[in-house]
């Protein structure tokens, strides 16, 4: 009986969390994609600065120690959706925030810190590769030098790189959003150190993108303004690749050399669509994957065209679909044992609801890939990360990895 208590409560949850999500569901005229740069462009949208934005009392606890001995880069700077978000969205009216346990409940501090995990994201692992302590939330921080000088981490979860993607969830920073924060970072930098310094440290610091999934997710396959009538898989590939290609410009022109984009991990694999598909035995939906397939492939051509444009930078695509699919498809190797269902949500393989509670979490997150609908665990990230790194496990950077962009002269 106290089950099946526990079950119609959480049922009960889930309807009213629809209703509410329904008033925030924009109305978009069926023409809003004729001109698709109003999509990206900042001038477009409601100024960022504009939004009623929620501070906590208190901060969240982030980051260990700093790592001890000089550090490879100056700083680590990170942008993209809630595959890196360290807290941003902690402070904005949104659905997507990960400010309750069980989320955080195996990071370093065993509380929630805003990451969509169990423990470490991706970028975690890698700042203490560099030497840096974990990359403070924009949000988050003091906002003075010392709390941004090693490090920022801009990344709000249901952020897309066109404008719209992830609305339905509430408030998020998109891609252009989090550019202009760069930029607003850089002047501060540049009025406190003057311009040479700044540029030094811009120049030589590490910038690490990872975002698109939304587009997909909240976007296209949700065929929102009936995107899929205006452009196919291909051609709508090819606007997101283009549009990323110039924020990455933009950010070369405040000095930005180093950059580091990551691809779409497979997300026909990802509980909620094994569910909402009705996969038969965990299968991955192939028209998902083939649509990931595409985006990555037309990115690594992209960033070879730009590493010829601008030949005054490193900059390396790394394929999370490659990665991904080499630990969905040797789990055992890696110390994995469940691929199709999440750790924590409910439903079949989980993906039916979020995760809500610390009642619908699994004990060990550890043996699972997932560990919510569509967020890998810990475990997964730290593999993904040495990849990134030094491509320990497999191969799945290029031109290069991330070791070879800090020690390359």
């Amino acid at each position: 009986m106290a089950i099946k208590t526990s079950i119609f409560s959480l049922l009960t949850i889930f309807i009213i969390l629809l209703i509410i999500l329904s008033f925030f569901t924009p109305s978009v005229s069926a023409n809003s994609l004729e001109h698709p740069r109003q999509l990206i462009d900042e001038t477009y949208f409601q100024d960022l600065y504009n939004m009623d934005i929620h501070f906590p009392l208190s901060f969240p606890p982030s980051s260990p120690l700093p790592p001890t001995g000089s550090p490879l880069v100056p700083a680590f700077f990170v942008l993209g959706d809630s595959s890196v978000d360290c807290g941003n969205n902690n402070f904005l009216g949104t659905f997507a925030r990960a400010d309750r346990l069980p989320y955080g409940k195996d990071f370093d501090t065993h509380q929630p810190t805003g990451r969509f995990c169990n423990g470490r994201i991706p970028v975690d692992f890698l700042a203490l590769r560099l030497g840096l302590p974990f990359v403070p939330s924009y949000l988050g921080q003091a906002g003075t030098i010392d709390a941004m000088i090693r490090g920022v981490n801009y990344a709000s979860a249901g952020a897309g790189i066109i404008f719209s993607s992830g609305s339905d969830l509430g408030q998020r920073i998109s891609l252009a959003q989090q550019i202009q924060q760069v930029t607003d970072t850089f002047q501060l930098f540049m009025m406190s150190m003057g311009e040479d310094a700044a540029v030094r440290l811009i120049s030589d610091s590490i910038f690490y993108i990872s975002i698109g999934t939304n587009d997909y997710i909240h976007y296209y396959l949700q065929n929102v303004s009936g995107i899929q009538s205006l452009y196919t898989p291909w051609s709508f590939n090819h606007f997101l690749s283009t549009s990323l290609k110039q924020e990455i410009k933009n950010l070369h022109i405040s000095h930005v050399r180093k950059v580091v984009v990551m691809g779409i991990a497979p997300m026909g694999c990802a509980p909620h669509y094994l569910w909402r598909y009705r996969s038969k035995n965990g299968e991955c939906i192939p028209e998902i994957n083939n649509m990931i397939m595409e985006f990555n492939f037309v990115m690594r051509y992209m960033i070879q065209e730009l590493n010829q444009e601008l030949s005054d930078s490193k900059i390396t695509f790394c394929d999370m679909y490659e990665g991904s699919m080499d630990i969905i498809e040797n789990h055992q190797h890696y110390g994995l044992e469940v691929t199709t269902d999440a750790c924590c949500g409910l439903g079949r393989y989980k993906g039916w609801i979020m995760c809500l509670s610390s009642e619908m979490a699994c004990n060990n997150a550890s043996t699972h890939i997932w560990w919510d609908q569509f967020h890998p665990t810990a475990a997964v990230n730290g593999i993904l990360a040495d990849n990134v790194w030094s491509g320990l496990h497999s191969s799945m950077c290029y031109p290069m990895n991330m070791k070879d962009m800090v020690f390359s002269a």
